[in-house]
């Protein structure tokens, strides 16, 4: 267990930015899960909806510093290709 303040207050910050990344990470997975499954269904339409809102989740989680810019780009990329075929 921390002695010391300064550790102790890490540990309270580290737990706050833990909690947030969860949520940002789960909020990412979803929008993308969406997108994915509205593809598989046929419905392309839906799924182009979809992707702008996922995109946008995508973007503010990297700008947030909960994932990497190039990871942000990558997947982004990837679901507008898989969005391209269907369409």
């Amino acid at each position: 267990m921390a002695n010391t303040e300064s550790a102790k207050k890490r540990i309270r910050q580290d737990l706050k930015k833990t909690q947030r990344n969860k949520a940002r990470m789960n909020r990412l997975r979803t929008a993308i899960r969406r997108v994915e499954d509205l593809l598989k269904n046929g419905k392309a339409d839906e799924a182009s909806a979809a992707f702008i809102t996922a995109q946008s989740v995508i973007a503010e989680t990297a700008q947030k510093g909960t994932i990497h810019k190039n990871t942000a780009s990558r997947k982004i990329s990837r679901l507008s290709l898989r969005l391209k075929k269907v369409s």
